[in-house]
């Protein structure tokens, strides 16, 4: 059974307490190391890869036996994971969403990597950039490689957006005129003609988190850079989400609540996504595009989300861990893994690397929304408690999905709910 959100919350909160405060590191284990990272893929290639760069490291390292990769589904990760971390198997390595950095920073759960990066010859930890590190960061010090740091951009399937009669999203682009306004015009096009406008994959009027790809444009936020103040209720966000609301309910621009849209099988106009989704148009039987999110009232912006590698402090192997952490995201790996997780590396984000490991996309395309995304865009809303949060802001959003709906009343609502749960963060 799915857990509820606040039994999540304290699931991490009180799993990464025990890891912070509890009776250090579990004993070494005898013989060679036996290392296992938790991540959330079961993709074949993924795989292979991880497990041809663990077989690399160990023919230098026989003081490592095992690596061990241990997939754990994505929509239970963090509950499986901390669950594990309270139960006392906590796992060496472990991937850690963007949503959970926060609590997983700030609880001390995490080893510092900086000492054994900056002491690896070749790592070059001065060429990862600051705007994907910073979230992982506390008093100078890493606690997260943040090995997928992957910008939103618009798939778009120009045949629809042609057999609507719209300009394409590349053609508005090079008039200067691609904006939220003229997206909602395609998408209600879309409509018209019997297919969905524009999706935003994974939202599914759940995951709100992801509506960051869209009220970032009117310079909306969850809450303040301090994350003491709710920031559902500013005027931003009042007009980012009344905007979103007519797409919906009026303009028909978005498929409403309840419906489900398969873009990358030819049944929408667009889809708000990452470039890894890219691979699913591999035998597409229309003609595709990918362009950066449309500029909102505040101008051109982007949004990304994150994922970092590291490493448990209750890890009986903690040290190796690093080491292997270290080897795992190393320049020449790191080039191998952006096939599938976009660098952090500056010296990485060119179109020359990303083309090598993205066949399908062009190098205009990764210019403008993966090298130009990273470098302005801000990480979706991560805070300390967001598994609680989530769950609440979810739940107090539930009304504004209806036709009727008062959407400023909602928003009031919203922050009525979590202001007294962060306000004392």
């Amino acid at each position: 059974m799915k857990p509820t959100g606040k039994l999540t919350a304290l699931t991490v909160a009180a799993s990464l307490a025990v890891t912070a405060c509890g009776g250090g590191q579990a004993p070494a284990q005898q013989g060679p190391a036996q290392l296992r990272m938790t991540i959330w893929t079961s993709n074949e290639a993924h795989l292979k890869l991880f497990n041809e760069i663990a077989a690399e490291y160990k023919k230098s390292h026989p003081d490592v036996g095992a690596i061990t990769f241990d997939p754990i589904p994505f929509e239970n990760y963090t509950t499986t994971l901390t669950t594990q971390i309270a139960g006392g198997n906590a796992p060496d390595l472990a991937w850690v969403l963007e949503s959970s950095a926060p609590d997983f920073v700030s609880s001390g759960a995490l080893t510092p990597l900086k000492p054994t990066l900056a002491k690896t010859s070749g790592y070059e930890l001065t060429d990862l950039a600051p705007a994907a590190t910073k979230l992982w960061e506390k008093d100078g010090e890493l606690f997260a490689y943040p090995f997928s740091t992957s910008p939103f951009g618009v798939f778009v399937n120009d045949d629809v957006v042609k057999e609507a009669g719209q300009k394409t999203p590349r053609e508005l682009i090079k008039a200067g005129e691609w904006t939220w306004e003229k997206a909602a015009a395609i998408g209600a096009a879309a409509a018209k003609k019997g297919k969905a406008g524009l999706i935003v994959r994974d939202f599914d009027y759940k995951n709100w988190d992801n509506l960051a790809s869209v009220w970032r444009g009117w310079g909306a936020k969850a809450w303040s850079e301090d994350g003491k103040t709710c920031g559902f209720n500013s005027p931003e966000m009042l007009q980012a989400m009344t905007f979103l609301h007519k797409s919906v309910f009026v303009d028909k621009a978005l498929p409403g609540p309840g419906t489900t849209v398969d873009f990358f099988a030819g049944d929408a106009a667009m889809t708000i996504t990452q470039i890894s989704r890219a691979s699913l148009l591999e035998e597409a039987k229309f003609g595709w595009d990918l362009v950066p999110l449309p500029a909102g009232p505040k101008g051109e912006y982007a949004v990304i989300g994150q994922a970092g590698l590291g490493v448990l402090k209750k890890s009986p192997n903690a040290a190796k861990a690093t080491d292997f952490l270290a080897f795992f995201t190393n320049p020449a790996n790191s080039a191998k893994l952006a096939a599938y997780f976009p660098p952090p590396r500056t010296s990485q984000l060119t179109t020359e690397t990303l083309a090598k490991s993205n066949p399908l996309l062009k190098p205009e395309q990764l210019e403008e929304v993966v090298i130009d995304g990273i470098a302005k865009a801000t990480v979706k809303p991560s805070h300390i408690g967001q598994a609680e949060l989530s769950q609440t802001i979810r739940a107090a959003l539930d009304p504004l999905w209806k036709a009727d709906a008062n959407v400023k009343a909602v928003l009031d609502g919203v922050c009525a709910k979590i202001q007294p749960m962060i306000g004392a963060s």
